[in-house]
């Protein structure tokens, strides 16, 4: 990982598209600060185009893709993508999985949930889970103590061993039953949205994260930027960002978009 600061300015010059996870690199501690939503507007202001990639609810991704300067929304680790249509006054919704399929796979997530519950203690079932429409959030430190990482990776484990894909983020263990992620959602987003193909312009885009759940997107990305606290997890990222800001969580986000603006 390179300090960001030496990112070539003919690589900040080409930079078009900026996507960017939520929890730990948007936010800090919880948090979003004022330096990072300013930095939201300032780089749409500039005329880049400005894509949350999260693991966060749809309830929350519907209020995102509304209320932020930002040109939508993908949630729930690719579960689907929002776009807000400010002039017809209209949310976009597209879901990877349509609404039975959406309900029969809750059914299996919430046995998988009393598994969990009972195997791995101190977890939780996340605050946010009421609003979510694909996967199960289980909480392991953001309003429970913080757990050690090996039970991140013990509830991992039990998504994974009933047939479910399952990422570690900063805060929780996402599950879901289907053949996507942030980065396939991310590819139908632009095809669908900015009618561009991601594998023909990806050298225009700047994907920002924190944590494991990012790696796909590190790993494609030739540009891909990790937040300061990416350094964390060590061993546990399968890919590492390319670039990686001095400051952490929101603060290291607007330290990116000023290198970026400073073209």
């Amino acid at each position: 990982m390179k300090p960001i600061e030496h990112m070539q300015a003919d690589v900040r010059r080409g930079v078009r598209y900026l996507l960017t996870d939520i929890d730990d690199t948007l936010t800090s501690e919880g948090r979003l600060p004022a330096s990072a939503y300013k930095a939201l507007e300032d780089l749409r202001a500039a005329g880049l185009l400005v894509v949350p990639i999260t693991g966060r609810p749809a309830g929350w991704c519907d209020h995102i893709a509304r209320m932020w300067p930002v040109d939508g929304v993908v949630g729930e680790n690719g579960a689907f993508y929002f776009r807000y249509d400010e002039s017809a006054r209209r949310m976009h919704r597209r879901y990877f999985k349509d609404a039975p399929q959406r309900q029969a796979d809750a059914k299996r997530l919430k046995e998988l949930e009393r598994r969990i519950l009972a195997e791995v203690p101190g977890v939780a079932v996340s605050a946010d889970q009421a609003y979510r429409e694909a996967d199960l959030a289980i909480d392991f430190c953001e309003d429970v103590p913080a757990l050690p990482m090996n039970a991140a990776r013990r509830v991992k484990q039990i998504f994974e061993q009933a047939g479910a894909q399952a990422k570690i983020s900063s805060i929780h263990v996402n599950g879901w039953f289907g053949e996507y992620d942030k980065l396939s959602m991310t590819r139908l987003f632009f095809r669908e949205v900015f009618r561009q193909e991601l594998d023909e312009i990806r050298e225009s885009v700047v994907f920002a994260g924190d944590s494991p759940n990012d790696a796909p997107m590190f790993a494609f990305f030739p540009n891909s930027v990790g937040v300061a606290n990416v350094m964390d997890f060590g061993a546990e990222l399968e890919a590492a960002p390319v670039w990686v800001t001095r400051a952490r969580g929101g603060e290291g986000f607007a330290e990116l978009a000023a290198a970026l603006l400073a073209r």
